[in-house]
């Protein structure tokens, strides 16, 4: 198959590579579909919103009601993902898997409540095991039912105070990079600030035993939402859609999916490198090239929202351009 998606790019009305990763998306998109006419079907953004139990420790520069807030924000569309969205035409639903307050219902809001929040993961793991199912299953629920209404690539963002310190201790125990170069600002710490969350993450850390695979990192140290995040990707996967990674905490729940199944990053495209400091580290890690590089650190799926277009040229290039032979052009001698 990749070499007739070669031909076919290589033959298109320009130079060799002259569309430089234009052809590396559409080369990806066209392997993760096996055809030579990829489609890209009711794009969606799942914006998965969770609190963290982490957050009472003091680890970021906003108090934990701020999600609650925030997801009111979306279904009322004042947020950068609902401008964003609106502006490529994205399909964007909210999803509940945690937070520390009832969600009025909204049309595009998903109820998926696990609890509300985390536990602290100072004084113990985060959520049971059983939590942990549960996410998985809900996600499965949400992935099927978007797939179900045509959907075949799927942007996945987040919102949830402490939730850059959950995805900083993902990072390290599964990647083995000390948690120095995990952490970062978040939602705009103080130097003083980021030294007590890097203090209270090593004390964590102290307090647990390494964990064995990604599901039991993800029971000692994630969020609901992250936990969500995992597991919608392995489920779009399955349903071999397109995978929109956004930035660090994204990425981090997807670290945890390609643990768990490798073969899922030939249906994952990596839509930006966040600012935050250990998502460079990240992506190299996973071997992953990012398509922008904004200085971008939102969340929210944003970067997603923002790549989506490059992501749109790739696919209609690649349908659309006139080879040589059939515009009359003749080729390089």
């Amino acid at each position: 198959m990749i070499e007739q998606v070669k031909y076919k790019i290589d033959n298109k009305t320009k130079p060799l590579g002259a569309l430089g990763r234009l052809e590396d998306i559409a080369t990806q998109v066209c392997l993760a579909q096996q055809t030579l006419i990829p489609t890209l079907e009711h794009p969606t953004m799942l914006v998965f919103a969770a609190d963290h139990g982490i957050a009472s420790s003091g680890v970021s520069a906003y108090p934990s009601e701020v999600t609650a807030q925030m997801v009111a924000n979306f279904l009322q569309g004042g947020a950068a993902i609902n401008v964003l969205c609106k502006q490529h035409g994205i399909d964007l639903k909210i999803v509940d898997a945690g937070v520390n307050q009832e969600v009025e219902k909204h049309k595009n809001l998903i109820d998926a409540k696990v609890g509300k929040g985390t536990n602290s993961f100072l004084a113990g793991n985060a959520m049971s095991e059983a939590a942990l199912e549960t996410c998985f299953d809900k996600a499965e629920t949400i992935i099927e039912s978007v797939h179900l209404e045509g959907c075949n690539v799927v942007g996945f963002g987040e919102m949830g105070i402490g939730n850059t310190s959950s995805a900083s201790l993902l990072m390290s125990v599964l990647c083995n990079i000390p948690i120095e170069q995990c952490v970062g600002r978040g939602t705009g710490l103080n130097d003083e600030q980021l030294a007590h969350k890097l203090s209270v993450l090593n004390q964590a850390l102290e307090n647990h035993p390494t964990p064995g695979n990604a599901r039991q990192a993800l029971v000692q140290f994630g969020g609901f939402e992250i936990a969500q995040v995992c597991a919608g990707m392995l489920a779009a996967f399955k349903k071999n859609m397109l995978i929109l990674v956004d930035g660090f905490i994204a990425t981090a729940a997807y670290l945890c999916a390609c643990t768990i199944n490798p073969a899922i990053k030939g249906n994952a495209l990596f839509c930006h490198q966040s600012d935050e400091q250990g998502h460079k580290l990240m992506l190299e890690f996973l071997d992953a090239s990012p398509i922008l590089n904004l200085g971008m650190r939102l969340g929210e799926g944003t970067g997603c929202a923002v790549a989506y277009p490059i992501i749109e040229s790739a696919v209609r290039f690649v349908n659309e351009m006139a080879s040589f032979e059939h515009a009359g052009v003749s080729q390089q001698t």
